[in-house]
């Protein structure tokens, strides 16, 4: 009774996570032009100085499950603009040379009220200029696409599909699906070695972290790392292997060459998890559940495996990524539909943004 128990609330959770957020305008040509500026020279011919300030502007982008993109200058933590999607918004991610914008979108049922995900149809993989936030090109991958990860060659664009239990590398010199691989149940977020060569995939409906190899395009194994793994992250030099534990309210810190893996013990319901450029600190977002909300990141330590910080957010804290400079952490929280700015070395909010509705996803230009 118990094994049954553990199981149906395994289901749920997973159906839950899915549902509100865990990491494309579904036609192309339909211009997601933005529709809210903030820039309070944009009624002004920019002089010669303005334009090599915008060139050089850096932005960071959230996901809103609410049919929106959230595009806001990193200089200024100001929403630069609004880009409406057709569908839900899931994640996103920047190319390596920070040029193009990749985002997860699931169609919405259309009921007459817009606001249900239907997981039956083919969702898309989105990409615009992250400087004009023109559609560049639109690909249909498979049912409910999760999480979306460049490679750091900038070759292959991944996305999970979270309902047919596979993954679509999409070769972005055509922008067309080259592969769709395996994996295990309800493949979510994950991440891609440094050197391009091998996926980590979360496998919420399992216990397990796929491992994928992009030279032969296949699954090579299964790692077991503990209940409902949401996202993962990879260290550097490829030695340690990071994931987040939504049922055990854990990180599962991993060596890949022996499988061993370390609990740490983090805040109620972790979703997305972060590494820093430093593969020192991984920063866990702890979400909860939307009826019972948890409002925290953990910072936790990989060389001791020990939590060393708790910051208090917003509720549903979800996505999470750091600044290139490793001084900023950015948070999503899905409930109160703002993102929390970290300083990383005060350990507490900075400041506090109003995006789209239930941020998801985050992705920084490096």
């Amino acid at each position: 009774m118990n094994k049954v128990k553990a199981s149906l609330f395994t289901v749920l959770l997973i159906v839950g996570l899915i549902l509100t957020g865990c990491s494309d305008a579904s036609q192309e040509g339909k211009s997601d032009e933005p529709t809210e500026s903030r820039n309070p020279t944009s009624d002004s011919a920019p002089d010669k100085e303005q334009n090599t300030e915008k060139e050089m502007a850096a932005y960071y982008f959230t996901a809103d499950e609410g049919g929106s993109i959230t595009k806001i200058d990193a200089n200024t933590n100001q929403v630069d603009s609004t880009i409406k999607v057709e569908g839900t918004a899931h994640n996103v991610q920047v190319s390596p040379d920070g040029t193009m914008l990749a985002a997860t979108i699931v169609p919405k049922m259309d009921h007459g009220h817009g606001d249900a995900m239907d997981m039956d149809m083919p969702g898309t993989a989105l990409f615009l200029d992250t400087a004009t936030n023109e559609v560049l090109k639109t690909v249909e991958v498979g049912n409910h696409p999760a999480h979306i990860v460049f490679t750091d060659d900038g070759k292959y664009v991944l996305v999970t599909n979270n309902e047919d239990n596979t993954v679509s590398v999409i070769d972005i010199a055509s922008f067309e699906v080259t592969a769709t691989i395996g994996t295990g149940k309800g493949p979510h977020g994950f991440r891609i070695s440094s050197d391009s060569s091998t996926a980590y995939i979360a496998n919420m409906g399992e216990d397990t972290v796929s491992v994928v190899s992009l030279k032969t395009m296949k699954e090579d194994k299964k790692i077991k790392v503990g209940k409902a793994p949401v996202t993962t992250a990879i260290s550097s030099d490829g030695k340690t292997l990071i994931a987040t534990l939504n049922s055990e309210n854990a990180l599962a810190v991993i060596d890949l060459e022996t499988e061993k893996v370390d609990m740490v013990p983090v805040g109620i319901g972790p979703a997305q998890v972060y590494l820093d450029g430093n593969d020192q600190f991984a920063y866990a977002a702890n979400q909860g559940t939307e009826e019972n909300p948890s409002n925290t990141v953990t910072v936790v330590d990989i060389h001791s495996k020990k939590a060393t910080a708790t910051i208090e957010t917003g509720k549903g804290s979800h996505g999470v990524v750091t600044s290139p400079d490793n001084k900023r952490i950015y948070v999503t929280n899905m409930f109160d539909h703002t993102v929390s700015v970290i300083d990383a070395e005060q350990n507490k909010v900075i400041e506090t943004i109003q995006v789209g509705k239930t941020p998801n996803g985050i992705s920084i230009m490096n």
